[in-house]
């Protein structure tokens, strides 16, 4: 079945509180989302972020992101007033995320909230701390103990609960109850709400396609409470970590910093530490989009405390005894490979194997390519999703203002532009409209296209630039851009391209 949806992140939905969350302006969305003929939205992880803010670095890969727990919600349920949240400053950018303010206010919201909720006697909390014990305890020890070396990460605490020496387990556990408690509340209330979103997007005929990062954050609970399934030494320091080799668009490469798994590890134990991840997965999302999917087939690994990523080799990862392992415990899953850059032969046959569709990007399409580039529409297989760009790209105006000449007149003769090659194609009417025509007319399964593509935003609507920090994971869509008007145009397109 041909299908298409949008790519927008919960934290880019507008709101009364700073940041998106799961309140009526996510609802809203999904009902646009019907409204347009889409039937697919993407987001991007949902884990509790870490310093930098990246989704993609979180203290956990089972804990949700406690910004996205609507305040709202909070105030229905009575643990708190608005006149109370009016006291703590959120931000007022609309359409940019203030997260050192998110930071300061927002916990002390939810702590006013969790001090008048009582919910320690409360049936259906202590039944989620009961069912999600495998990884709750662990992480709300994990952030109580954390705020009590004022942020430090794991590796500087004292070697007894840096190590989980059983009696010191105990003795911070009855220390700091009540800020253990506290987080349990916090991914109650996430897990409620973003359960009760997803069956109302599902209810509507929206699927949501999540997004899980290959590795996990050295700092995390993941880490402290098996330090066994990571390459580490045995003072819990990193041998190697991983990362991407210098290539066209770096000269140092990509510095991850995460700790690499030792997967002969995994193996042994049947992959069990992945049967639970993807698991969790399985019930949040519909689909699963899963990063850097090259990494299980190879993986490059960095010696730990280089400056870059320029020394490092490439090592064999578990291939598809991963997913044979996988596949036999949930049987066919629907996941989505990122499958994007530099691809081996083993890599294609990994995927091949797999049968997971790959990713197709329009904007890798022109450029330093030929008619035989992957990326071109007339060469897409079915089982795919095609994007103009994802959240690692800049807008498709944003994008077409750095092309060269001579990467201009290819664009304009694929696409069939009425316009000269010397006028800048950004400026083009609705030039965004044609690229993602391109994207729905294709053969590929599914179409996906980000929300500031629809909208025809530029540069300043950027998610994320690849290998900077201080300034990405930060736009937010101004209420109402999404008007009827592109809405209606966006669903006569999904008809006109049989994606609805």
């Amino acid at each position: 079945m041909r299908a298409c949806g949008i790519l927008m992140p919960i934290s880019s939905l507008p709101s009364e509180y700073g940041i998106g969350c799961f309140d009526e302006c996510a609802y809203k969305f999904v009902d646009d989302l019907v409204k347009a003929g889409q039937q697919y939205w993407q987001i991007l992880p949902l884990g509790h972020t870490s310093y930098g803010d990246s989704p993609y670095q979180s203290f956990s890969t089972f804990a949700g992101n406690p910004y996205f727990v609507s305040i709202k919600e909070l105030i229905k349920e009575g643990y708190i007033t608005k006149k109370e949240c009016a006291k703590y400053d959120l931000g007022d950018n609309s359409e940019y995320i203030d997260y050192e303010k998110m930071y300061n206010g927002r916990y002390e919201i939810y702590r006013i909230a969790f001090k008048n909720s009582n919910i320690t006697s409360d049936p259906d909390f202590k039944k989620f701390v009961k069912d999600q014990e495998a990884w709750l305890a662990d992480y709300a020890l994990f952030m109580a103990v954390k705020s009590s070396y004022d942020g430090k990460s794991f590796i500087e605490w004292d070697d007894d609960i840096k190590f989980r020496k059983p009696e010191a387990m105990a003795k911070y556990l009855k220390k700091y109850k009540d800020e253990v408690d506290f987080y349990c509340f916090i991914q109650y209330e996430f897990y409620k709400q973003w359960y009760a979103l997803k069956e109302y997007a599902n209810k509507k005929g929206v699927k949501i396609i999540g997004d899980i990062p290959i590795y996990v954050a050295y700092d995390s609970a993941d880490v402290w409470k098996n330090p066994e399934l990571f390459l580490l030494d045995d003072k819990l320091v990193p041998i190697k970590v991983a990362g991407c080799p210098p290539d066209a668009f770096s000269d140092d490469g990509q510095l991850w910093g995460n700790p690499l798994y030792t997967w002969d590890y995994h193996k042994k134990t049947g992959y069990t530490w992945w049967k639970e991840r993807i698991g969790t997965c399985s019930a949040l999302y519909d689909m699963v989009r899963i990063d850097h999917f090259r990494g299980f087939d190879e993986y490059y690994t960095i010696p730990f405390g280089h400056k870059n990523a320029r020394v490092g080799a490439w090592v064999k990862g578990p291939g598809y005894d991963l997913f044979d392992a996988l596949n036999k415990e949930f049987g066919d899953m629907n996941i989505i490979a990122e499958d994007l850059g530099f691809l081996t032969d083993s890599v294609r046959d990994l995927l091949k194997k797999t049968g997971y569709p790959g990713m197709k990007i329009l904007q890798f399409a022109f450029g330093e390519t030929n008619v035989d580039s992957e990326y071109l529409p007339h060469n897409y297989p079915t089982n795919c999703l095609v994007y103009t760009g994802t959240h690692d790209n800049d807008s498709i105006k944003g994008w077409l203002a750095t092309q060269s000449e001579k990467d201009r007149k290819g664009i304009i003769a694929y696409l069939g532009l009425d316009c000269d090659v010397e006028e800048p194609l950004e400026a083009v009417e609705d030039i965004h409209w044609k690229f993602i025509t391109s994207c729905m007319t294709s053969v590929a399964d599914y179409c996906i296209i980000p929300i500031q593509d629809i909208l025809g935003l530029s540069s300043e609507a950027r998610i994320n630039i690849p290998s900077t920090v201080g300034n990405n994971w930060k736009w937010r869509i101004r209420e109402g851009a999404f008007s009827d008007e592109i809405i209606e145009k966006l669903d006569y397109l999904a008809c006109i391209s049989g994606r609805k």
